[in-house]
């Protein structure tokens, strides 16, 4: 089966990405899922590059790819994201898909786990910084995992604040900011949703039992918080095995000394199976994401049992 954008679009209704993504983090903790770190691979001259995602899902009997380029222009940079999925039992290959869509929705997922698995259960204030495909999708993925009162948005300008909701489903109020910090002030749950080689808030000024979520892009050493303030926080990840590898942050504050990866708290297994160590809740919680293999194998089945279906 092969399946372009405008397919994965119209399909999307019919997937539980967060169950999808639950299912295969479990998976993971009980030893039926394999996953290898991501590459990285330069194109010649400059030309761009593309990271190499890879999983291996026993549990549904799959092993598979995504591969997805960055490719710079005049103008914008162009990222497209393909994945292959092939059986176990067969080796042949049983879907292709578009997974830019995919990639988006099974990163809110993901970012939506951990606040449900360690934003405080009275959190009340939502803030998402970055508001463009992948922060709306991290807003849609959370609006019902707390009770919010007030949600905030927050936009670089005022011109990319036009089309953003004023209010959620159940009616809770939306409010816009340009200043990230000044959204993050007093909030209880910052998403942090941007492309940014370079820290978008100061966690110093956040409140001590807040939640903060990041994730990456293909910019080189991508980080949004500053790799220096790790050490004042409750570091948790997507998986302990490859994330610090990868992620800008730490990668850079390792290389500086001021942490490590065994400060690590937790990463997803390890707090759905009950392993991990709690936030402390008197300083800030930070999860970083970097995006597994895994993660784009269990949207793929997803995919493939909505189309089989």
């Amino acid at each position: 089966m092969v399946f372009d954008d405008g397919s994965i679009e119209e399909m999307l209704g019919k997937i539980d990405m967060r169950s999808a993504l639950e299912r295969m983090f479990r998976a993971l903790a009980d030893g039926s899922a394999t996953q290898p770190a991501q590459t990285l691979s330069l194109f010649p001259d400059n030309a761009g590059d593309f990271i190499t995602y890879l999983g291996v899902l026993a549990s549904e009997k799959v092993f598979g790819a995504k591969l997805s380029p960055y490719i710079p222009g005049d103008g914008a940079a162009l990222v497209t994201a393909w994945t292959l999925l092939m059986s176990m039992e067969t080796g042949a290959p049983l879907l292709l898909c578009d997974s830019k869509r995919l990639t988006t929705e099974r990163t809110a997922a993901t970012s939506a786990l951990a606040v449900d698995l360690l934003a405080r259960e009275d959190a009340t204030i939502l803030t998402v910084v970055g508001t463009g495909a992948v922060g709306l999708a991290h807003l849609r993925h959370v609006e019902s995992l707390r009770s919010w009162r007030e949600v905030r948005l927050c936009s670089p300008s005022a011109r990319s604040k036009v089309g953003l909701p004023d209010t959620l489903a159940n009616g809770t109020s939306v409010v816009t900011f340009t200043d990230a910090d000044e959204a993050a002030l007093g909030a209880d749950v910052v998403m942090l949703c941007t492309s940014s080689g370079s820290p978008v808030i100061d966690v110093a000024r956040l409140q001590g039992d807040a939640l903060v979520t990041s994730v990456s892009t293909n910019v080189a050493n991508a980080h949004e918080v500053d790799p220096a303030a790790l050490s004042g926080l409750d570091v948790y990840c997507d998986y302990r095995a490859t994330t610090p590898a990868s992620a800008g942050e730490m990668k850079l504050a390792s290389a500086a000394g001021t942490w490590t990866s065994d400060r690590l708290l937790g990463d997803l297994p390890e707090l759905l199976s009950g392993r991990a160590t709690l936030p402390s809740r008197t300083r800030p919680a930070f999860f970083r994401s970097i995006g597994l293999g895994l993660e784009d194998i269990a949207a793929a089945v997803a995919v493939l049992a909505a189309a089989r279906a």
